[in-house]
């Protein structure tokens, strides 16, 4: 049976990757574990297994960080580091908040930890309008993966019926998705 968006995620495949940070992020303490990766060896042959087959044209992530007083800052850090070296189809870049706030309000950053998940073509970035805040742990890995593999294909997914009705809307809106576990 195959879970959301990637058909080759199992059941079973999809908890391994949604539970990812529950023993090694926030039930220990993260600074001892930075030495070791953050992902299991097999949830690094899931992600190259999706994204082998199913990325079509390149991402860049583009991490919003903050020298200080941001918690999670750095293992989102090397969470991004193990999720790209899964694909050469991945690619990575990292601002901080602080030093780089023209760039932040381009993509309608305000606060950090922030990722933007952005298309790639040669030097210029498709802004999808896709950002995570805070640590994607959890579900929000899952989700995280899932909006990879959507901004590579360059295609929603939605079917007609919803992309007609969504282009008779006439003025802009501003909308944002939590995703909590509750």
């Amino acid at each position: 049976m195959s879970v959301g968006l990637i058909p080759h995620v199992t059941n079973l495949h999809m908890m391994h990757l949604i539970n990812y940070g529950r023993g090694h992020i926030y039930d220990t303490c993260a600074r001892e574990i930075m030495a070791d990766k953050l992902l299991s060896e097999e949830i690094n042959q899931q992600l190259r297994g999706i994204f082998n087959s199913e990325l079509k044209h390149s991402v860049e992530i583009v991490y919003f960080s903050k020298k200080e007083q941001c918690y999670s800052c750095e293992e989102i850090h090397f969470l991004l580091d193990e999720i790209i070296s899964a694909s050469d189809k991945l690619h990575f870049s990292n601002y901080d908040l602080d030093e780089y706030p023209a760039l932040a309000q381009q993509y309608h950053v305000e606060l950090a930890p922030c990722l933007v998940i952005a298309g790639r073509d040669g030097n210029k970035l498709l802004d999808y309008g896709i950002r995570f805040n805070g640590i994607p742990s959890g579900f929000e890995f899952s989700s995280l993966i899932q909006d990879i593999v959507i901004v590579s294909k360059r295609d929603s997914g939605l079917r007609p019926e919803t992309r007609g009705q969504l282009h008779k809307i006439s003025g802009p809106i501003h909308l944002k998705v939590f995703v909590t576990p509750t």
